[in-house]
Parts: structure tokens; C-alpha cells; sequence
């Protein structure tokens, strides 16, 4: 079928090590660059000896968690997550205020709530929820970034561009001495920042796309079940 689920080479892999109980399973070269449809992981998994339904399963599970976005980074930090999850029909709009329920609950921040133009939002500062209608049928887009990454950075280069300047100047005098404990300073707080984002940053995302991963598959799970109406009156 031409819409038929295909699976690109990072979400092969993950299925194949879901699928394989121990060891290590050598992955099909990528012939298609579109992916790799599920009986085609079912046809590659029983060369490796991999039950069928096992790499069903596989994939149902990949595809309850959804589809990590790739992190945008900033000298060579992540500074940005996001996850797309495929839902199984459109949610009612009791539905849509238990997801809302889920995110708060989560991410812990209240958040606020609008739709319009068919979809709905859960925006949180730079934290965001859309569940709209794309191609593919309804879905659930999510992510953030860290707002302040790049004013840590910014403010880190400016100390070290400071303590940099005022060694020069102090150089140039002659002045090597105490006198140097002055920029020696602002290189130690730029340095400092600078530490702390590349420490800091990893973990943030890390977090950020578990949480994000536990609000995907609590979505699919409400969805996969019969759809649950607003009371009447």
C-alpha cells in the first residue's frame, strides 16, 4: 500500500534492539531511503532469527512512544527536543482536556490552553502541545527549548572577551602581577558558564524527552481505546 508505515534507519534500529533479546543483531543495509516497511522488518528479522510478532511488537512499542525529533544544539549542546506521536483517531474534547490534565500534571506548570484553525494547544513559556490533523490522520506534536542557553553563553563569552581584553591592556603596562587576579576573575565566571551549560544541558534534554515520551504514550492509550464523550448537561 502506498501509505503503508515506513520505518527509517534510526527507528530500525531501535526496533531490532527492542525486538532482540541478547546480543547484537547486524541491521539491514538502507536500499530504501524511504524505509522499511513492518513486513519488511519481519521479513530481515527472520534471517536474524527474530520471531515476526516479536518485531510487530517492536514497532507497535516504537510507534506508541512516537518519533523523536532530531535536537537542535548550540556548541554542541542540545537546546531544543520535540516528539511527534501518530494517534489513533481524533480526540473528543473531554479527551483533549485529559491530555491537558497529563501535560500539567507532567511538566508541573499550568500552561495555557487555546485552539484554532482545527487545532489545539498547550503552550507553557517555550514548552508546546499541538494536537492537530496533518496527512496521516491526527497527531500530537510536542517539544521545547531552553530559553536561556544562549544568554548564559552570551554573557560567558562576554566575560572571557573581557578578562582577555584587560590582560592585554594590563601586559602592555607592564602590570603582571596582582593585577592580573582582576581578569583572571571574569575568565573564571565566563569559563564557569561555560561548564555549566555543556553539564546542565544533556540532563535537561534528556529529562525533557522522557516526560515528553510518557505524555506520547499516555495519549496513544486513551485514544487506542473507545472514544469518551463530554457529559451531557
Amino acid at each position: 500500500m502506498a501509505d503503508e508505515r515506513r520505518y527509517g534507519e534510526d527507528e530500525v534500529g531501535e526496533i531490532f534492539a527492542l525486538a532482540a533479546s541478547a546480543g547484537s543483531v547486524s541491521l539491514p543495509a538502507a536500499s530504501d531511503r524511504e524505509g522499511l516497511t513492518l513486513a519488511e522488518l519481519q521479513d530481515v528479522g527472520r534471517e536474524v532469527g527474530l520471531a515476526p510478532e516479536r518485531v510487530a511488537r517492536a514497532a507497535a512499542a516504537l510507534d506508541e512512544r512516537g518519533q523523536v525529533l532530531p535536537r537542535r544544539t548550540l556548541l554542541g549542546s542540545p537546546v531544543s527536543v520535540g516528539r511527534v506521536v501518530e494517534l489513533p483517531r481524533t480526540a473528543t474534547d473531554r479527551e483533549w482536556h485529559f491530555l491537558v490534565a497529563e501535560l500539567r500534571e507532567t511538566f508541573g506548570a499550568k500552561g495555557d490552553v487555546t485552539s484554532h484553525a482545527g487545532s489545539r494547544e498547550w503552550t507553557n513559556g517555550n514548552l508546546y502541545a499541538f494536537l492537530e490533523e496533518a496527512e496521516t490522520g491526527p497527531r500530537l506534536r510536542m517539544g521545547t527549548r531552553k530559553g536561556n542557553a544562549s544568554e548564559l553563553n552570551v554573557l560567558a563569552f562576554a566575560g572571557l572577551g573581557m578578562a582577555l581584553m584587560i590582560t592585554l591592556a594590563l601586559i602592555s603596562k607592564g602590570k603582571v602581577g596582582l593585577e592580573l587576579f582582576f581578569p583572571s576573575f571574569f575568565a573564571l565566571m565566563g569559563g564557569g558558564a561555560l561548564a555549566w551549560n555543556r553539564l546542565r544541558l544533556p540532563r535537561w534534554a534528556d529529562e525533557r524527552e522522557r516526560q515528553l515520551e510518557h505524555v506520547a504514550m499516555r495519549a496513544r492509550e486513551l485514544l487506542a481505546a473507545p472514544p469518551i464523550d463530554s457529559p451531557e448537561g
